[in-house]
């Protein structure tokens, strides 16, 4: 796609209502954009064609979380410390630009987002890199790490702070106690959620591919490590177009080709899971319409990789020259469970039974309160806590000294071991509490919008005159069918809107439309995608057939009235229009 084009889908998304600037009457406001009525249509049924892969046929439970949470959420996710990007500001006028966009823009390096701050303001010295509004030099001027999280008050006054959430998973994880309970404690169990999200970008840019509002489908799914295993025989020979790191870092290195079955056996993908996930995707980005010779999987590099994933996958897309993230495929491990039990005390363990009952050495405390309570007051509970999980994870501790140091509420506190109550003894247990992992497919809605529009756009040439064409597939579309009458006379748009009406009280989203000549109303259609037109004119009066025409190839059949629901069923299920 070319930057022509490019520009082409921007004025065809504002021209026909797919995406414009929000609030343009006062200004605009950069990184908002506002779907219009088919940017709205196409939008929701790219969900519901996620939702129907990714929760109905993998057997998953869908939830729809807050936007807005507490500071204690972000606090223990670590998005309050490590939910960063790098910005610079312009000492002339005072422009805030992001700084690894600034490196990307003006030099060869593809991926600076994985630099340290350091290494950036060598690069923009190296290269005498300046402010791209007023010329400034940047060379010796700080990059900092900005915070992308939206704050916000909860309820008045600012005692309770909260945060927009930067992404849907946290309103899963934190909830996770309650899902265990809807899953039955078993393991694996999948989460989706489809929703807003927030991040307060430097330099938004690139239409709706970086901006501050977006929405995105997170899939969370909880496993055993130990013991669960993906269905790989239902993707083994889908082929996948892998980057992997050891060729991103090699001069001209390749996109590999090989099946998910391959991928896994060469370990060019370590997680079978990951490519589980990496398998079921390539199949749905092709059901939705993404062209897989402008598709490629991104291995994340090493500095690039987040702080929760032990391995992350990106999804990428070629629009006008340049790879666009649309999909994070992360191996989290049990990192967010983890965290959220540490911050909240509440259980975020599954118990998983053994096969036998087993008979175990257990150490124990039974602190001596008498002594605890008036030395430590409120802290005594506390207190007793923590040398119950000591002695759980380091039971040795108690063997080796005669007191344990602790440190509670951020005083350190010794306990004589004789006044813990510490002991080891047999028991027989039926099972144990693991903490399961997660692996993460995050899709974001809004950039997969813009791919399949860029993807699809095409230009051709029909009766020597040329036309634009969205060659959507028709499940997706915005509009399934549009109805018109060859005139509004002679009894021709009265029928017209009563096949318009009978067709979507069948469930098919119908445009119906009168105005201008029939060829000027096929473009219109041709822009917005719409697979199929039926069309009353005079033979409809004589015998009751319509004419259907075929976006694509822009073939014509002629279709009895009392058969038009089924055979535009047909259509949409994939049969040809020469089969009617």
């Amino acid at each position: 796609m070319t930057q022509n084009t490019t520009q082409s889908l921007k004025e065809l998304a504002k021209r026909r209502g797919f995406f414009i600037p929000s609030n343009e009457i006062y200004g605009g406001t950069a990184g908002f954009y506002t779907f219009g009525p088919h940017g709205t249509a196409l939008k929701r049924n790219l969900e519901d064609v996620w939702r129907d892969r990714f929760t109905y046929q993998e057997g998953n439970m869908e939830i729809e979380a807050p936007t807005i949470m507490p500071e204690d959420v972000f606090e223990a996710s670590g998005h309050l410390e490590t939910f960063d990007d790098m910005i610079i500001e312009c000492p002339e006028c005072g422009e805030s630009i992001r700084a690894d966009h600034l490196v990307e823009d003006n030099t060869d390096i593809e991926e600076a987002e994985s630099f340290s701050t350091d290494r950036i303001m060598e690069i923009i010295e190296e290269n005498s890199l300046q402010c791209p509004n007023c010329g400034e030099e940047l060379a010796d001027v700080e990059v900092d790490d900005f915070n992308l999280m939206f704050g916000t008050n909860i309820g008045p006054g600012d005692s309770s702070p909260g945060y927009l959430r930067p992404e849907t998973a946290q309103g899963i994880f934190v909830e996770f106690p309650q899902w265990k309970e809807y899953a039955r404690n078993q393991l694996p169990f999948g989460v989706t959620q489809i929703g807003k999200a927030y991040r307060n970008e430097i330099s938004p840019r690139k239409s709706i591919v970086r901006v501050r509002e977006f929405t995105q489908a997170e899939l969370e799914f909880f496993i055993d490590p130990e013991k669960d295993e993906p269905e790989m025989e239902d993707v083994e020979d889908v082929e996948l177009r892998l980057y992997p790191i050891n060729e991103q870092d090699k001069d001209g290195g390749e996109v590999l080709e090989m099946t998910v079955a391959e991928a896994v056996e060469n370990g060019v993908v370590a997680s079978d899971w990951i490519a589980y996930y990496l398998g079921i995707s390539k199949k749905w980005y092709e059901r939705i319409g993404i062209d897989m010779d402008r598709f490629r999987f991104r291995q994340h590099l090493e500095d690039e990789r987040s702080h929760y994933a032990s391995d992350c996958w990106d999804a990428e897309s070629e629009v006008g020259g340049d790879w666009i993230e649309i999909t994070g495929f992360a191996y989290r491990g049990c990192y967010d469970l983890k965290k959220h039990q540490e911050h909240s005390g509440e259980d975020f363990t599954v118990f998983k039974p053994y096969d036998e009952p087993k008979t175990v050495e257990k150490a124990t405390v039974s602190p001596d309160m008498s002594v605890l309570g008036p030395e430590y007051g409120d802290r005594a509970s506390d207190i007793a806590d923590e040398l119950g999980r000591i002695a759980e994870e380091e039971p040795e501790r108690f063997e080796e000294q005669e007191s344990i140091s602790l440190e509670i509420d951020g005083e350190t506190v010794n306990v004589p071991v004789e006044k813990t109550g510490f002991t080891r003894k047999e028991v027989e247990e039926t099972g144990e509490h693991i903490m399961p992992e997660t692996v993460e497919p995050s899709f974001g809605v809004d950039r997969i919008l813009y791919t399949v529009l860029a993807h699809n756009l095409e230009e051709d040439e029909v009766d020597g005159e040329e036309r634009t064409v969205l060659r959507l597939p028709a499940e997706v579309a915005p509009v399934e069918v549009a109805v018109f009458p060859l005139m509004d006379k002679d009894g021709m748009g009265e029928r017209a809107r009563k096949v318009a009406r009978s067709l979507r009280e069948s469930g098919f989203s119908v445009k119906y439309d009168d105005s201008g000549a029939i060829g000027r109303r096929y473009r219109r259609q041709d822009e917005i995608g719409t697979p199929i037109c039926a069309t009353v004119d005079h033979q409809t009066l004589e015998d009751g057939t319509v004419t259907l025409r075929d976006r694509d190839s822009t073939e014509q059949v002629r279709v009895n009235v009392e058969e038009l629901e089924k055979s535009l069923k047909g259509f949409m299920d994939g049969n040809d229009l020469k089969e009617f």
